[in-house]
């Protein structure tokens, strides 16, 4: 994890963003998440999936809006009074700009460095869903979200 933030060589140090969701957190790079909405979500009709939690507009778009949670096999998380979107910037072009997670509060802002990141991974994550990994940082064990798994899965059920 090498990003050079001053121009003048690498630094050892990433902003990133912990993400809240019901019973876990996801660790994101500060740069893949573009804004955090209130919950101002409009559901989907006939959801293609129990994941695809519905739509959001947006700076002139309507972004699709998953739950983590269910996309990852780890419960069924639903909307409540502390209910945000995070919108994660889509990095392939197949989706419109970005795409949004249900999140429950808002994201904490971290710097993250190799002293207090380490591998953890109680059970291997299936090759082909939402999840990289889960790593040790200090007292927490976040997920690290594979975006572009999530962004294939969405450009194929939109």
């Amino acid at each position: 994890m090498s990003v050079d933030t001053a121009g003048n060589g690498a630094s050892d140090e990433l902003y990133s963003l912990l993400i809240p969701l019901q019973g876990a957190r996801l660790l994101l790079p500060r740069t893949c998440v573009v804004e955090v909405l209130r919950n101002e979500l409009a559901p989907d009709e006939a959801p293609a999936e129990d994941w695809l939690m519905g739509r959001v507009a947006w700076n002139g778009l309507t972004v699709p809006v998953i739950s983590f949670e269910r996309l990852a096999g780890l419960g069924s998380a639903l909307p409540g009074p502390r209910t945000r979107i995070a919108l994660v910037r889509a990095l392939d072009g197949r989706l419109p700009g970005c795409f949004g997670v249900l999140t429950e509060g808002f994201p904490q802002l971290i710097r993250v460095n190799r002293q207090v990141l380490s591998p953890h991974d109680p059970h291997p994550w299936p090759a082909d869903g939402p999840v990289l990994c889960q790593v040790r940082m200090i007292n927490e064990l976040p997920l690290l979200p594979d975006l572009d798994r999530i962004e294939e899965l969405l450009s194929e059920r939109l």
